[in-house]
């Protein structure tokens, strides 16, 4: 891969990326995405608009001492004082830029800066001129560049040339652009301007239509060779082109886009939450590269396809952006298939079909009901369903009527010993209602010697994992239920367990369990 085929990556994130509303960023902030930025490999770092705030100023300045490998960039106007600040904050670093720009569109030219084209021509050969006597790095940007006239734009470039900018920057200041347009755009300079060898074309789009990246990629397979980014795209209104996006565009497209560039993938995703953390600004579940669900699956027939071979869904790997592994996300989209192999992930082996058959039906159905399901919410359904196989009694349906100003009640329906049995009581409280109705249809003499509530997981559709514990003639047993209703995983934790004191009862000697064996007896019709 040749020199020429070397794309720049010049970092906004703490200048334009900051002018987003409510992005603001603290110094102690700034100099941590520095120092993640610099490890990313980023060439350019745009750290600050030095003019616009001594919170500015200070950040440009510390940030233009800590870099190791970056190069500080300062924004200017078209001032000298602007410029002068730029080179004061921009001084402690051994190498630094200054980018300065002015407006040339007619639009901008004639509303913004009151000034006809001639006199923004003046001020391009005073201040680029101006600003090189401080660096041999200066770049300069045409505000509004994808709505000047594209014969005012080749002349204004040759000027700054001839003045000392080294890169010229060719910004979408207002997201107006399409790919074919941008990219004719640089295609006319490299083929009308006559020194446009002498200077690298960069790219410097925003996001308004929803084209940033793609507007930056025709810029760059047109012949740009450096590219304005933000990580995660944030910048005024709808943002900027995201880094990224850009860089693993190229990274996975070579065929297509045969371009390097120094970034160190691994670092992207890291470099996203710290930006995230310091401005505020979640970054969406369905973001590209960086989002929660960038490598997330949860329909089943992707889930199934990425357990045989991960390319079948996935154009990169999570790991080349920093994401420890694929997710496949559980959730009511998901197959068989998924659902087995999360049981082997969570250590289950040996299960039977009929076991994962019943597991993967809870599952649906706790799918329909929750957004979210976590490994403990599985592990709680296959807990439930290896416990129940052998039960005699299993509730059918429950009731409750719970509230101020009236009696609890509770009404069931069991199945007891293949028979359907139904009751209605009202207690002191929901579940006192539902354990009368089991003693009701079901009489026995036990102890309750524990009733625990706790949430698998968080969220008010949580699921509840109730303990019941039940003493008889000195033997006691636990039963465990877990629902995303509370009542009735009450109902079937009571039930588990009195199922097993029912298993125990029939491993005992006749001569110890008489008396505690008529309730059962009178039930089977013994």
């Amino acid at each position: 891969m040749s020199d020429k085929n070397r794309v720049i990556i010049f970092d906004t994130t703490m200048r334009d990326g900051e002018q987003s509303p409510g992005a603001s960023m603290s110094l102690e902030e700034k100099i941590q995405i520095a120092r993640i930025f610099d490890e990313l490999g980023i060439d350019i770092i745009e750290a600050g608009f030095p003019i616009a705030s001594p919170g500015d100023f200070e950040a440009v300045t510390a940030i233009s001492k800590i870099l190791k490998n970056s190069i500080p960039c300062g924004l200017s106007r078209h001032t000298k004082k602007d410029i002068d600040a730029c080179k004061e904050s921009l001084s402690h670093a051994k190498r630094f830029r200054i980018h300065t720009f002015i407006s040339t569109s007619p639009l901008h030219m004639k509303h913004k800066l009151n000034k006809s084209s001639e006199e923004v021509y003046e001020s391009i050969k005073e201040h680029v001129t101006y600003a090189r006597k401080f660096t041999d790095d200066v770049e300069w940007s045409c505000e509004d560049g994808t709505r000047t006239n594209i014969d005012f734009m080749c002349k204004t470039v040759e000027l700054a040339i001839n003045c000392g900018a080294k890169t010229i920057n060719i910004p979408d200041t207002v997201g107006y652009s399409v790919p074919s347009e941008f990219k004719k755009i640089i295609e006319t300079l490299i083929n009308k301007v006559p020194n446009i060898d002498k200077a690298i074309i960069s790219t410097h789009c925003h996001n308004d239509l929803g084209l940033a990246v793609a507007n930056s990629l025709a810029g760059v397979s047109a012949g740009a060779r450096q590219v304005e980014c933000t990580i995660n795209g944030i910048g005024e209104r709808a943002g900027n082109a995201a880094l990224e996006e850009i860089v693993m565009a190229m990274k996975t497209r070579p065929d297509l886009m045969p371009f390097t560039t120094g970034i160190n993938t691994k670092l992207l995703s890291k470099a996203s939450k710290v930006v995230s953390n310091a401005t505020g600004f979640p970054v969406q579940f369905n973001k590209a590269i960086v989002g929660k669900n960038a490598f997330a699956h949860e329909s089943g027939i992707h889930q199934d396809g990425m357990l045989k071979n991960r390319n079948t869904y996935e154009i990169m790997t999570p790991e080349s952006v920093g994401v420890k592994k694929t997710s496949l996300v559980m959730g009511k989209h998901s197959g068989r298939h998924a659902f087995k192999d999360k049981l082997g992930d969570l250590g289950y082996s040996g299960l039977t079909d009929d076991v994962i058959q019943t597991a993967f039906g809870k599952f649906k159905v706790l799918a329909d009901k929750k957004k979210h399901i976590y490994d403990e919410d599985i592990v709680a359904l296959v807990d439930d369903s290896l416990i129940k196989e052998d039960n005699v009694i299993k509730l059918k349906s429950l009731k409750v009527f719970a509230g101020t100003g009236e009696p609890q009640k509770a009404d069931m329906t069991m199945e007891i010993y293949g028979e359907i049995k139904k009751a209605t009581e009202t207690g002191d409280g929901p579940v006192d209602a539902i354990f009368k109705c089991i003693k009701k249809l079901y009489p026995h003499n036990v102890n309750l010697q524990l009733y625990q509530v706790h949430a698998v997981t968080e969220g008010t559709d949580a699921q509840a994992t109730v303990s019941v514990r039940i003493e008889e003639n000195g033997k006691t047993t636990v039963g465990q239920a877990a629902d995303t209703d509370t009542l009735v995983a009450s109902a079937n934790a009571y039930l588990n367990a009195l199922n097993k004191m029912i298993i125990k009862r029939k491993k005992t000697a006749p001569s110890d369990v008489k008396s505690s064996n008529k309730e059962e007896q009178k039930m089977r019709g013994i």
